[in-house]
C-alpha cells in the first residue's frame, strides 16, 4: 500500500507520525516546504517530495499510484487539490477548511469512481460524525450545537492565542460569514458575533462565537436548529472584531505611500509570529457538542465533551493530535473496506457504514483522545 500525504503542516505531521506507527503502508508526504518535510524524515516508511501543488498537472504526478491520498492543505488551495485527486481517480480523506462547497464535487467523484471524505478533522469532523450517529439511531435530532477551540495553556497578553493549526485559515474564520439553522431556516450571522460564556471544568470560563462550522450539515441533515461555535479565552472576539472592521483582514489592495498592498497580507505578516507556538509549548482542546431530540417516542438529549492536552512523549499538539489522528484513523478504515463510496462523504454519512462509528471513536481512544458522554440518549 502506498499513502501520499499532501502537506505537512501542524496537522499534516501528526497524521504522518500515526500512519507510520499503526499502518504497515509505504508513505509519500509533498511539500512545497523542505523544512515542513524536514519534521517527518527518518520516520519508518516515509518518504518526503518537495513539491508545490498550484498547478492540477503538478497533484496527478504525486498521486500517480498511490492506493489513498490525504489531503492536509491550508484552505485556500484545498478544493482546488480535491478536485485535482479526483480527476486523478485516487481515493482521498481531506482535512482542508476550503470555503467552496464539498458536494459540488459529487458527481465528478461518482464519475471517476473515487470515495472521498471531507472535512475529517475534529470541526468539522467528529462533530459530525457524533450528529451523523445520532441521526441514524434517534426517532428525530430537534438540536445540535457544537463549541470547540484550540488554545495555548499558558494566557499571554495582548491576545491570548495562539494559532494550532494554519493561521491564513484562523483569520478565514473570522472574517467567513457564519451559516446558522434556526427554527428549519438557514440564516446568516456575522463571524465573531454572539458572543456567550461557558465553563468548562479544568479550563474555567471561555467566550463562544459564530464562525462557519456547520458547512455540510447545512445540507445532508434535517435538524431545525444547529449552530457551531469557536471557543476562545475572554476579550479575544473583541480584538479580532476591531482589526477586521478596521480593514486588517481585507483581501482587496490599498495603497500607502505609493506602494498597494492587501492588508490581509500585511497583517498576517504581523500577526502569525506571535501566534505561533514555541517548541515545546503546551496547547489544549476544548469541545462539547449537545444534542436533543426523540427516541422511543421520548425525550432525550447528549453531551459529548472532549478535553485534550499537548502531548509530551510525541511534542504533538493537542489540536494536531485531535484533527490529524481523526483523518488517520478514517483513512486506515478506507484502506480496510469499511468505508466505502464513491462520491463525496461528509463525516455525517459515515455512520451509515456499520461499525464505522464505533470504529473512529474507539480508535481516537485508543491514541488518548477520549470524550465524556452523558445524558440519556445513548
Amino acid at each position: 500500500m502506498n499513502i501520499v500525504i499532501l502537506g505537512c503542516g501542524l496537522v499534516g505531521k501528526a497524521i504522518v507520525h500515526d500512519l507510520s506507527i499503526h499502518s504497515t503502508a509505504d508513505l509519500t508526504v509533498v511539500d512545497a516546504r523542505e523544512e515542513a518535510l524536514s519534521q517527518v524524515k527518518g520516520l519508518p516508511r516515509v518518504q518526503t517530495r518537495q513539491q508545490s501543488l498550484g498547478e492540477e498537472k503538478d497533484v496527478e504526478s504525486v498521486v500517480a499510484g498511490a492506493d489513498l491520498v490525504i489531503g492536509a492543505l491550508p484552505g485556500f488551495m484545498g478544493f482546488e487539490v480535491l478536485r485535482s485527486v479526483i480527476r486523478a481517480g485516487r481515493n482521498v480523506v481531506d482535512i482542508s477548511f476550503f470555503p467552496e462547497d464539498a458536494l459540488a464535487l459529487d458527481d465528478l467523484a461518482r464519475e471517476h469512481g473515487v470515495t472521498a471524505v471531507v472535512d475529517c478533522g475534529l470541526a468539522p469532523g467528529l462533530s459530525n460524525l457524533i450528529l451523523g450517529h445520532a441521526v441514524a439511531e434517534w426517532d428525530e435530532v430537534q438540536a445540535f450545537s457544537c463549541y470547540v477551540g484550540g488554545l495555548p495553556r499558558v494566557r499571554t497578553l495582548p491576545y491570548e492565542y495562539k494559532a494550532v493549526f494554519s493561521p491564513i485559515d484562523v483569520l478565514e474564520e473570522y472574517t467567513r460569514p457564519a451559516r446558522l439553522r434556526e427554527r428549519g431556516e438557514t440564516v446568516v450571522r456575522e463571524a465573531l458575533s454572539e458572543v456567550e460564556h461557558l465553563e468548562f471544568p479544568g479550563v474555567g470560563t471561555l467566550e463562544a462565537f459564530n464562525t462557519d462550522g456547520l458547512r455540510t450539515l447545512l445540507q445532508t441533515v434535517d435538524v431545525p436548529d444547529m449552530k457551531e461555535k469557536t471557543l476562545r479565552y475572554p476579550g479575544h472576539a473583541e480584538k479580532m472584531r476591531l482589526l477586521r472592521d478596521t480593514g486588517f483582514f481585507s483581501p482587496e489592495p490599498v495603497e500607502a505611500r505609493g506602494v498597494k498592498i492587501r492588508p490581509l497580507d500585511l497583517t498576517a505578516s504581523l500577526l502569525f509570529p506571535k501566534w505561533k507556538l514555541e517548541e515545546g509549548e503546551e496547547d489544549l482542546t476544548v469541545m462539547r457538542v449537545e444534542l436533543r431530540g426523540r427516541r422511543n417516542r421520548s425525550d432525550v438529549s447528549l453531551q459529548y465533551e472532549l478535553f485534550d492536552s499537548y502531548d509530551a512523549a510525541s511534542g504533538m499538539t493537542s489540536m494536531a493530535r485531535t484533527t490529524g489522528y481523526t483523518c488517520a484513523v478514517t483513512a486506515l478504515l478506507m484502506l480496510d473496506g469499511k468505508i466505502t463510496g464513491p462520491g463525496i462523504i461528509p463525516p455525517e454519512y459515515l455512520p451509515r457504514n456499520e461499525g464505522v462509528f464505533s470504529a473512529v471513536m474507539d480508535g481516537m481512544a485508543e491514541r488518548g483522545v477520549r470524550f465524556k458522554v452523558s445524558g440519556d440518549g445513548s
